[in-house]
């Protein structure tokens, strides 16, 4: 879309910060950028405010109309506007880039409909809730949070600085708008974690000249972020093959992914190599953080603030069953790659985590509950995930499956 088709929208809750989005929305028109303003006060104004929605526009959107908007409760008043405000943005063709300004209640207004948008476009939140845990907030999403330092409330000589500089950011990503290569190859998505390095690695670096490779950290949001590229139709294919989030959802830890894991894969179809990676692991952090029900437990210190903990033949078998009842809702080709010399630089002879007999159980449940069929295969591998072999087979094996796709 070109720079004079389209607009920056500029949002805040106007009853209480109208002076502030004001003020953003022309610094914005100062660097040339057209910017429309949004407000999203959660009580019908009775004087017009001057911006280009008002909030009666926009509680609209909601299913129920704007009665679900203007209740009276607060906290349900700001969950509906949220829910109308993300409807209603994902509807403007218009939408070069967005940017929010709020305290907690417009934090939690905005950032909802900003992660619904595409990876690519510009979205920068000014928060007083940007300092500290923001993952809520910022999701799987491209969400550029700048904090306040004063609370958004009235013009200083502090907010000027802050609202002027994030007005600056989100009219320079959009007039310098990053050109995309007319040449690019197909992206595929990848699961690493420090464990399945070496795998990960050199998958990558025999399949970079076909395709563009886009490694995801297997942390929890790195899931969840090739989930939503998935689910946006930007990835061609995925080698998931470093699966352990898994284990942090099933059993407290720290890196978990969210009950959504797979359902992308399920939904899109897209070709898929997978594997097991660090199943044999669940996270936490320093020592002192482990849940008291793990007490006596197989523990590996990472480093000071990483403390990984074994996976017993109990949980692989719980791990098993999560995992193939998800892929059985794939309708795409999928192949689970089963490396038997170990699932991780730590589950190998010699090393602290190896445990057959955890392995097999996790192998053995998986055969007997995963739906083989044309399109979905189990194969085995008596290699380390690690092991160049491995690696090999995984790469023909996606190769296999990307050629008879496309």
């Amino acid at each position: 879309m070109s720079i004079n088709s389209g607009y920056i929208y500029a949002v805040a809750t106007a009853d209480t910060k109208g002076r502030e989005l004001f003020y953003v929305s022309q610094c914005v028109a100062k660097t040339g950028a057209a910017v429309l303003t949004v407000d999203l006060s959660t009580q019908p104004v009775s004087v017009p405010s001057g911006v280009d929605f008002p909030p009666e526009l926009i509680a609209d959107f909601h299913p129920q109309g704007r009665e679900a908007v203007f209740c009276g409760d607060r906290g349900r008043a700001i969950d509906a506007m949220a829910l109308a405000f993300k409807i209603f943005l994902s509807q403007r063709a218009d939408l070069l880039g967005v940017i929010g300004l709020g305290g907690s209640g417009g934090t939690a207004l905005i950032t909802p409909a900003m992660q619904a948008l595409p990876v690519g476009i510009p979205k920068v939140m000014v928060s007083t809730m940007a300092s500290g845990d923001v993952s809520g907030y910022v999701g799987a999403s491209d969400i550029s949070l700048l904090y306040s330092v004063t609370d958004v409330a009235g013009l200083n000589r502090i907010s000027r600085r802050v609202l002027g500089n994030a007005a600056h950011q989100i009219a320079g990503a959009v007039l310098w708008e990053t050109e995309s290569d007319p040449h690019e190859r197909p992206a595929i998505g990848l699961t690493m974690f420090g464990v399945t390095t070496p795998c990960i690695q050199q998958v990558s670096a025999e399949l970079e000249a076909d395709y563009d490779c886009l490694v995801f950290h297997a942390t929890g949001s790195g899931g969840m972020a090739m989930e939503k590229l998935t689910q946006s139709r930007m990835l061609s294919g995925l080698l998931d093959l470093t699966t352990t989030e898994v284990c942090d959802l099933l059993f407290d830890g720290v890196l978990a992914c969210d009950e959504t894991r797979f359902d992308a894969l399920a939904a899109t179809g897209v070709p898929c190599v997978i594997s097991c990676g660090a199943l044999d692991m669940v996270n936490f952090g320093h020592a002192d953080t482990v849940p008291e029900k793990y007490a006596g437990r197989l523990f590996y210190h990472h480093n000071a603030q990483v403390t990984l903990m074994r996976t017993t033949v109990e949980e692989n078998v719980a791990l098993a069953k999560w995992i193939a009842a998800k892929l059985n809702q794939c309708p795409g080709k999928v192949v689970f790659l089963i490396p038997e010399g170990g699932f991780s630089a730590l589950d190998a002879p010699g090393q602290p985590f190896w445990s057959p007999e955890a392995d097999s159980a996790f192998i053995t449940t998986l055969e007997a509950h995963l739906v083989q069929t044309e399109q979905r295969k189990i194969r085995r591998l008596p290699y380390n995930i690690n092991d160049p072999q491995f690696a090999q087979a995984a790469i023909g094996q996606f190769r296999q499956l990307a050629e008879q796709e496309f």
